[in-house]
């Protein structure tokens, strides 16, 4: 009887204390799920994420005016729809005219990132460079952004293809602050004449990154080359002894005797280096390390995020956990996108949710109308700020697509914590329509 009268007494004290937990949860919850006031940015509750100031507070975006009859602001696919739909009365709202420009010729603009707008460099001109990365030059002590130049006319392939330009080549552009672009020229040119060619014109130039090989004082350009209905699906590698190329193409190949489509590389802090790329079709994405001159691949390579079909894969590091975003496979069109963390390079990668917070619903799941290319660490920001890429593509006129600049956050303390704000991943990208990067300090190197 004792042991019974015990084993009620222990009970009603677990059910005690788990509604205090679960009251106690409700009363979190209400304070971190505040209903948005049009145009308010609202500060995130947790103390942990104060460091980080005015890039953290959630800011709302309502859905564009004028929307047709049918679309509403929780109707996904209707807005979307009104996105690509290149004579949508709201277009102007997803890509603004040019009169609304980034410009760094104006001293009045404060270095405000204003995502979606035209972007100018030091002539006028607006930035190509697509798809695309940054490299940090500790040589020069510039960045150098190397994207797709797509300033061709937009046309189907055979007339009934997906979208494209011809393979004008590589764009670089430099800077000393990641605002002011000053355009170093097409480091990559494409092959006219040379049908036979990985780089003729006729073909497809994609997702270019450059690191540099610290060992052979050179520049390595890897990228995704194909043709014209994308069965090549390959990697191609040039080289060069200057950021500022040019840059001389050395190869395609198929890594690990894989087909590669969308593709990215990595440079750990100890100098090795990694290729990500989405193999059999988009089904799964590869990893592997490359040589050591950067110049090819090695006979390892593992298999991860199996049966997902995810492509637009931008990597980085934060105290010794890797993680990648990536999109899903839309086309043109934008998608919800994913985060995914490993404690080692080659896996196991685990999915952690959709990084975006605030504008509103829409925005959040199709990656506010962006897809992935690039995270960069914020120069000067405290430890797990990041600049979070994407092109905002327009593929009625490719040449007009727009870049996506956000602050990403890594929450340090999510892992440790019972409770976590649902309204926030353990990787944030927090949308905001006029930002800047707050801190004034140098490079960071991955951590």
């Amino acid at each position: 009887m004792t042991r019974i009268s015990s084993r009620i007494r222990c009970l009603c004290l677990v059910v005690v204390f788990s509604l205090v937990g679960y009251l106690i949860m409700v009363h979190l919850y209400s304070k971190t799920s505040l209903p948005l006031v049009p145009g308010a940015k609202i500060q995130m509750p947790n103390n942990h994420l104060s460091v980080y100031g005015e890039l953290v507070e959630v800011e709302e975006l309502k859905n564009p005016p004028f929307l047709r009859d049918h679309a509403t602001e929780t109707s996904t696919t209707s807005l979307v729809d009104e996105f690509l739909d290149k004579n949508s009365k709201v277009r102007s709202f997803f890509f603004p005219e040019r009169g609304h420009a980034v410009d760094p010729r104006k001293g009045n603009e404060g270095h405000y990132y204003y995502p979606g707008r035209i972007w100018l460099d030091t002539d006028g001109n607006p930035i190509q460079a697509h798809g695309g990365g940054i490299l940090y030059d500790e040589r020069s002590r510039r960045y150098y952004w190397y994207g797709e130049h797509k300033n061709g006319a937009t046309y189907r392939a055979h007339g009934k293809g997906v979208a494209r330009v011809d393979v004008i080549g590589v764009g670089c552009y430099s800077s000393k602050d990641l605002w002011t672009w000053k355009n170093e020229g097409i480091v990559l040119k494409a092959e006219e004449k040379n049908k036979t060619h990985d780089l003729h014109k006729l073909n497809v130039l994609e997702r270019p990154k450059v690191i540099y090989n610290d060992k052979t004082g050179k520049y390595i350009m890897w990228m995704h080359i194909d043709n014209a209905n994308y069965t090549k699906a390959s990697v191609g590698i040039a080289i060069s002894s200057s950021p500022t190329g040019p840059f001389t193409y050395l190869y395609s190949k198929s890594p690990h005797g894989f087909d590669s489509r969308d593709m990215t590389i990595f440079k750990d802090g100890d100098g090795m280096a990694y290729l990500f790329y989405s193999s059999l079709h988009n089904r799964q994405t590869h990893i592997g390390p490359l040589s050591e001159d950067y110049l090819d691949v090695t006979n390892v390579m593992t298999k991860v995020l199996i049966g997902q079909h995810r492509e637009a894969h931008a990597v980085f590091k934060h105290r010794g956990k890797y993680y990648m975003i990536t999109s899903s496979c839309s086309g043109w069109q934008p998608n919800e996108a994913m985060v995914h963390v490993a404690e080692s390079i080659m896996g196991q990668w685990e999915a952690i949710g959709n990084p975006c917070v605030g504008a509103n619903k829409v925005f959040r799941v199709n990656t506010f109308f962006g897809q992935s290319t690039f995270v960069l660490p914020m120069p000067g920001g405290p430890p797990g700020s990041f600049v979070f890429m994407a092109d905002r593509w327009k593929p009625d006129d490719l040449r007009d697509s727009r870049y996506l600049w956000l602050p990403l956050i890594v929450e340090e303390e999510a892992n440790q914590l019972t409770l976590v704000s649902p309204i926030r991943s353990k990787v944030s990208i927090f949308w905001h329509g006029k930002w800047r990067i707050p801190y004034k300090g140098t490079h960071k190197k991955s951590q």
